[in-house]
């Protein structure tokens, strides 16, 4: 593709006039499934989309040496996505301090938030003390928040030959990211997520897991947030 004017101009118009060819797929799509020279899409149908996200890595960076902030990335983003993958979530893309991953079939959600749950155990009791053990002398603790959200998901490729990827495209990829920037507990789901969880995931000894605040960000949605940790095997 060339880069005047007028090659951009054919570009763009071809994105909005021709019609879209869009499959069903029954499992989660890689770049290599879909066209990128036409407008190709998967249709995943109903997904469970999770973000796993550092909390305050600008401070971090910041504050410490690139080589502590270096270890503290592959720290965290090495347990969420062994986690995410044993509870059999797709990872979908790593971007900075965050990983994206896509959960599909009967058991979505509750995979999801378990995936969540057992992140946040890792944090609490794997990375924290294996940091405080080795600089003890860092005043440092680490942070994160997993934002999860539901929705119908569909795939397109995009960008140019030799260096492209997939965009996801559906609400719960945007607000599952857009939850780990809100505050609150380090876990955050919203109603669609809540809907599908079985009982074990919703109320423990009795007491709900689960607090609720009204998200202005998320156009007003009622967010649920929760601080369980789910034991490691």
């Amino acid at each position: 593709m060339g880069t005047s004017k007028q090659d951009l101009f054919e570009a763009v118009n071809a994105c909005f006039t021709s019609k879209w060819n869009v499959q069903l797929t029954s499992s989660v799509p890689e770049a290599t499934d879909l066209s990128l020279a036409g407008p190709h899409a998967k249709a995943l149908g109903i997904a469970t989309v999770l973000y796993a996200d550092l909390d305050g890595s600008t401070d971090m960076v910041n504050q410490f040496e690139w080589w502590f902030s270096a270890g503290v990335y592959k720290a965290y983003l090495r347990c969420a996505a062994s986690i995410i993958r044993s509870r059999a979530g797709a990872i979908t893309a790593y971007d900075g301090d965050r990983v994206m991953a896509i959960f599909i079939g009967q058991s979505q959600c509750a995979d999801a938030v378990i995936a969540a749950m057992q992140i946040n155990c890792a944090v609490h009791e794997v990375i924290r003390p294996t940091i405080q053990q080795r600089y003890p002398q860092e005043r440092f603790t680490l942070r994160h928040a997993v934002g999860i959200d539901r929705s119908q998901i569909r795939a397109a490729r995009i960008g140019i030959r030799a260096d492209n990827d997939l965009v996801w495209i559906g609400r719960a990829a945007n607000y599952a990211a857009k939850l780990t920037s809100i505050s609150g507990p380090p876990i955050r789901v919203t109603g669609e997520v809540i809907a599908e969880l079985p009982y074990g995931l919703r109320v423990h000894n009795g007491n709900g897991m689960w607090s609720t605040h009204t998200e202005p960000m998320l156009a007003g949605q009622t967010i649920f947030s929760s601080d369980y940790m789910h034991t490691l095997p």
